[in-house]
């Protein structure tokens, strides 16, 4: 049997399937409440400093719908979600939310995953090297680095990032896009927020892989394999280095979706037009349908994040069981 097939024999179909039918009362519940805190919230998308005529205000209404009870809007804005269609835009004329989407969460998502490659690399490495040496200067210093990376939030590491490496040095531009010809992204431009973004990542995962590492190493299994012969390498990475990853993978997942989401502030301070700074806008605009339609694309995101986390653990881990 090839490792492809052992590995698919692994997958916990009938649990997989058994989640992916619980996400669909889940998404319709946060569907749900967005909508209703959403309408709950005082003012409209279309108010402002001058009352509109009354005609005016009608015509809106009912062009969008507003005139109907709110349960018929509610029916209504599900029904065209689940064929795909979030509705349009009130803000941001000539586009409909899915095009915003469409816009906005590519970038989000390549920001999110290089700074979480970044963060599950060297945060890896460092945790690693600092269990191998528990209780050694390296470690103290590792560990010591670790906090000062947890303890600064990314609204503070941004602006001093820019201070340094845009206004100082000149390294890198002080926010904004950009693009190269024919690929629409500059990555130049998006390496200090991925950076910034990346640095609560490797500071989490080093502690993480650091107690992973520690106690891994005073297994049952790893002094069998000592008691093999087995060089020290050969143990660490033949032995170690796999359980000790699978409290990382658990924690990979969720955290991929919270980088995700979470890059709102990352995305405002840099410039960059993700799906958060969409969303932040809609929010501050009482844009009805882009709040709900970034809510609804985050939460499935976390759904799908979390379940495969738990299907990569337990084709890694033999030992685990999804009944």
């Amino acid at each position: 049997m090839s490792t492809l097939q052992r590995a698919l024999s692994r997958i916990p179909w009938a649990y997989t399937a058994r989640r992916l039918l619980i996400a669909i009362p889940t998404m319709l519940a946060i569907i749900t409440m967005a909508f209703l805190m959403m309408r709950a919230a005082p003012g409209g998308p279309f108010d402002g400093e001058r009352k509109l005529p009354a005609a005016t205000e009608q015509a809106i209404a009912a062009k969008f719908g507003f005139d109907k009870p709110l349960y018929q809007q509610y029916f209504d804005y599900v029904g065209g979600v689940l064929q795909g269609d979030f509705g349009p835009s009130y803000k941001t004329l000539g586009k409909s939310v899915n095009d915003l989407i469409a816009d906005g969460l590519p970038i989000s998502l390549t920001v999110g995953t290089l700074a979480m490659i970044l963060g599950i690399t060297f945060g890896t490495l460092l945790g690693v090297f600092a269990g191998l040496r528990q209780n050694s200067s390296a470690d103290y210093g590792v560990m010591g680095l670790a906090m000062f990376g947890i303890s600064i939030p990314t609204f503070v590491t941004g602006p001093i990032m820019i201070l340094i490496f845009s206004l100082t040095l000149g390294i890198f531009a002080v926010g904004g896009l950009g693009t190269y010809p024919n690929i629409g992204m500059n990555l130049h431009n998006m390496t200090l927020p991925v950076i910034t973004l990346a640095l609560p990542q490797i500071a989490i995962i080093s502690r993480l892989m650091r107690a992973s590492i520690i106690e891994t190493m005073r297994s049952n299994h790893i002094r069998t394999a000592r008691s093999k012969g087995l060089s020290e390498r050969q143990v660490i990475m033949r032995h170690a280095l796999p359980a000790a990853l699978l409290p990382l993978i658990s924690y990979a997942g969720p955290a991929m979706a919270r980088v995700m989401t979470g890059s709102v502030v990352i995305e405002k301070v840099f410039g960059l037009p993700g799906l958060g700074s969409y969303f932040v806008n809609g929010a501050l605009n009482r844009d009805y349908t882009l709040v709900m339609g970034a809510i609804i694309v985050y939460a499935a995101l976390i759904v799908i994040l979390n379940l495969v986390a738990d299907i990569l653990y337990a084709v890694l881990d033999p030992k685990v069981k999804y009944d």
